[in-house]
């Protein structure tokens, strides 16, 4: 099973980081920011306008620069069968 990796740019400096994504929803992103013992997990939720996702990390906000339909076009993506109705 590989991971989901996922770019987030930390406001504060503009700087852009790589991150393991643990679970991922439309409505909340969870992530985990490090590696090892020095590992942070951190919960991304859209913001008003649903044009991004963003989270604080020690203080810090982090953005993931994805529209709330393009995370739901990218779980559909990886997982067709999520929303295919059953049959019986």
């Amino acid at each position: 099973m590989t991971n989901e990796k996922i770019k987030l740019r930390v406001t504060e400096t503009g700087q852009t980081i790589e991150v393991v994504v643990m679970s991922k929803r439309p409505n909340a992103i969870q992530v985990v920011i490090g590696e090892g013992v020095h590992n942070v997990k951190c919960d991304l939720t859209p913001t008003r306008n649903g044009m991004a996702y963003a989270g604080s990390v020690m203080g810090r906000e982090v953005v993931y620069e994805r529209s709330r339909k393009q995370v739901e076009a990218e779980i559909e993506m990886l997982n067709p069968n999520v929303r295919k109705p059953r049959r019986y």
